[in-house]
């Protein structure tokens, strides 16, 4: 099936969707949406391919979110074991576990890994040793997209120097056609030229129809090296604010790189359509 837009990174896998998911994904086929869903553990990832095996306009993407390297975090948005809500049980990268995943053709990239050090010191585990478990984690999904031959979508947080040094000494990376994406890109310039250097796309949200902030990375980053995401069902873009996110509104997130960048909205639609496309493979 051909779709208009993509978005690019969402969660329908997760609890907060458990009572209408099939509704959701309707609306975004109505909306001529194909959607992305993005795995954070085993339970998660596993529900990804489950879905993309089931819609025609769903894909996959499989792996271990820095956060549930370690105990604690808990999110009632995320589905866990029993399909309620999540509390990370402290994951083991289990590289067999992902690697079967992979199998499924409708699996497109690995991740979202990489670091987040935001909640390391929420995570119960000295600031340091928190760190080197999430590189050592980050470390083998990359080893895990170079097997496969799948691009990876990083998840950074107050950590880009680090996950650009690890990518740098990574030189396997560049037997990919394409490295992969920096989700909810909210780096600095410099930071989004060395990223873009490297041939990662760089992805934005909903947060960009209402935070100012993120308009001069906008105007910065070349149309083509650009996607588009809801993050869903976080961070849902103005008009929808309050409201739990979805991929039918990642066109809202279009239509604000389109007033941003002074172009006509049909040109960046096709655009990003394109850029997505090339990345994954779909």
């Amino acid at each position: 099936m051909e779709f208009k837009y993509i978005d690019n990174h969402a969660h329908l896998n997760f609890s907060a969707y458990e009572a209408d998911r099939q509704e959701t994904i309707k609306r975004a086929e109505d909306a001529g949406v194909a959607v992305i869903n993005v795995g954070t553990q085993k339970d998660t990832s596993k529900k990804c391919v489950e879905i993309a095996e089931s819609a025609d306009n769903c894909f996959a993407i499989v792996g271990l979110h820095p956060v549930h390297t370690s105990k604690s975090f808990h999110d009632e948005k995320e589905i866990g074991e029993g399909g309620v809500e999540f509390t990370s049980r402290g994951e083991i990268f289990d590289y067999d576990y992902y690697k079967k995943l992979c199998q499924s053709p409708k699996v497109v990239g690995i991740g979202e890994c990489g670091l987040d050090y935001y909640r390391c010191e929420l995570q119960g585990a000295s600031f340091e040793e928190e760190k080197e478990k999430q590189k050592e984690v980050f470390r083998k999904q990359i080893e895990l997209a170079i097997e496969v031959k799948k691009p990876l979508m990083l998840h950074i947080r107050e950590a880009y120097k680090d996950v650009l040094e690890i990518l740098t000494q990574n030189s396997k990376l560049k037997t990919l056609t394409y490295p992969g994406n920096a989700h909810f890109f909210a780096g600095t310039l410099e930071e989004a030229k060395e990223f873009l250097d490297l041939g990662f796309t760089l992805s934005f949200t909903g947060v960009i129809t209402f935070a100012k902030q993120y308009e001069e990375l906008i105007k910065f980053v070349p149309l083509e090296m650009m996607l588009s995401e809801t993050d869903c069902p976080y961070v849902s873009p103005v008009p929808y604010r309050g409201k739990r996110n979805e991929p039918a509104y990642v066109i809202e997130v279009i239509k604000k790189i389109a007033e941003i960048k002074g172009l006509p909205f049909e040109e960046v639609a096709k655009q990003l359509r394109e850029n997505s496309k090339r990345v994954w493979g779909i």
